[in-house]
């Protein structure tokens, strides 16, 4: 028995926050049937739109709508908004990052859904919230996640120019987020018989991430600047880039602890008796002296020359990993990072993704199914409401259905 097996899911999504929400409880076995307005999640089409192509297949699309069954529904449209609150009806949980406004304006908000049928829990997904000046305003990770809510700034370092993060990730993380918030509302629902709203915000989110620095503000008024790689507090826990052109990460946390064992390793034991050094005091003072220094000694040798010595002294250090070094590192293999899932090309073929990042010790997840195709459930799902053959064939002409 899978986990989410018997928890029916309408989830109404765009883009990728939404769906990875509803593609994770798609892959812990929930039914997850997605609803589609007839021009379809504009994430279908990102990859031709942005290069000029007919190439319709975009991965991260297949990544986060695999499993779910889809029904394109034009809810703007009284008819088609009347079927999807029919459908929605017969679920567990609605699901969905679609503005406010517009869910109010197609009948399909939380207070109309949750008046109609009091056991739903309703997951919602914006921007910056269901309150305040800019709740209504669109909520990218970019904008929200990213920009809004300091991450950007505090990855920006002194003199610099803000980053721009990985595409969706912000996004990822607040799906996690809405999808950790919908298993409590089920849970209670155990307990109580009754659904409610749950809601997150990438602006929240985003918010939370940074709680380490940001919670040390907010008691102390007061937060270190951002990290400098030239002159960092800890020169211990900095990035070094090897003769290769590879970096790797040194992670010296405990500065006075890791002081001499990282020395020794380097082959650099007279820095021991360097005044300027001595302590973690001194070497945060004269940082940008022991990082030169130090980036003059990993400049000899090759990443992979390093990692043996630093695996044989027991120094903590990571690989700055390129996305071709993730696909040969033996550790995101050992530990389940892939997985195959079949190709929406329909041909039997199978394309290298991304697994879902949480295991359970006593139930197993199932191997992935692909991606629907847009609409290729409508007339199924139309048929589980009881409708006929000539009222579909009505939908259909009348734009209702795509």
């Amino acid at each position: 028995m899978s986990l989410l097996q018997g928890i029916r899911v309408v989830e109404m999504g765009l883009w990728v926050a939404g769906p990875s929400a509803g593609g994770i409880l798609a892959d812990w076995g929930a039914e997850v049937i997605k609803l589609e307005m007839p021009t379809g999640d504009p994430m279908r089409t990102l990859y031709s739109a942005l290069s000029g192509s007919k190439e319709s297949r975009c991965p991260p699309f297949d990544l986060h709508n695999r499993g779910k069954r889809s029904i394109a529904l034009d809810v703007n449209k009284p008819e088609g908004g009347e079927l999807a609150r029919r459908i929605v009806a017969s679920a567990d949980v609605f699901l969905t990052n679609t503005r406010p406004q517009f869910l109010r304006r197609a009948g399909l908000d939380h207070e109309t859904l949750l008046a109609a049928n009091p056991s739903l829990v309703y997951g919602m997904l914006t921007g910056y919230g269901l309150t305040g000046p800019d709740k209504d305003a669109p909520g990218f990770d970019m904008a929200a996640f990213s920009a809004r809510s300091g991450v950007s700034s505090r990855a920006t370092p002194p003199d610099g120019v803000p980053p721009t993060l990985p595409g969706g990730m912000g996004d990822n993380v607040t799906a996690l987020a809405l999808v950790a918030g919908i298993l409590g509302a089920l849970l209670s629902r155990e307990r109580t018989g009754r659904g409610q709203l749950v809601s997150t915000s990438l602006l929240r989110t985003g918010m939370f991430c940074e709680s380490m620095e940001l919670s040390a503000f907010l008691a102390l008024g007061k937060v270190m600047p951002p990290a400098s790689r030239t002159r960092p507090q800890n020169p211990l826990m900095n990035s070094y880039r090897a003769n290769d052109e590879k970096w790797l990460w040194l992670i010296g946390a405990e500065a006075e602890r890791h002081w001499e064992p990282i020395v020794r390793a380097l082959g650099a034991p007279e820095l021991l008796a360097d005044e300027r050094f001595k302590t973690s005091r001194d070497r945060r003072r004269n940082a940008e002296a022991l990082v030169a220094i130090f980036s003059g000694i990993f400049a000899r040798r090759t990443r992979e020359e390093w990692a043996a010595i630093l695996a044989r002294d027991g120094i903590w250090w990571a690989p700055v990993n390129s996305f071709e070094d993730l696909m040969g590192d033996a550790q995101a293999q050992a530990c389940g990072a892939f997985v195959e899932m079949p190709a929406m090309t329909g041909d039997g073929t199978t394309q290298r993704t991304l697994a879902t990042p949480i295991d359970f010790g006593m139930t197993a997840v199932a191997q992935p199914k692909g991606a629907p195709k847009l609409g290729s459930d409508t007339e199924a799902l139309l048929r589980e409401l009881g409708m006929k053959d000539h009222e579909i064939a009505r939908l259909r002409e009348g734009k209702v259905i795509g």
